[in-house]
């Protein structure tokens, strides 16, 4: 089941919907924008069902359509700074 980070107390409305498609399910979750990528790996491994062992690559689809690769915080941090620059509705992750 997908999981929720709700936004802090003070309503700064600091969350992203996070699209991610896996083995032809599309999983709805949302995260902080301070998430770090130690974070969002857990969270992709508890809404993919990955165990722990289980080797994966997260991707996420820019304004371009074209996956990129997140591999790091650095990239990460791309990530979300794209996705609000660009006002998109949701972070697509593959």
């Amino acid at each position: 089941m997908p999981s929720q980070i709700l936004p802090d107390s003070d309503g700064a409305g600091n969350e992203i919907k996070v699209k991610t498609a896996y083995s032809g399910e599309v999983m709805i979750s949302y995260i902080k924008e301070t998430i770090t990528y130690e974070e969002l790996c857990y969270e992709i491994r508890k809404n993919c069902r990955f165990s722990l062992d289980q080797p994966f690559t997260i991707k996420w689809v820019d304004e371009e359509h074209d996956p990129c690769t997140i591999s790091t915080q650095m990239e990460l941090d791309e990530a979300i700074r794209l996705y609000e620059m660009n006002h998109n509705p949701e972070l697509v992750i593959h």
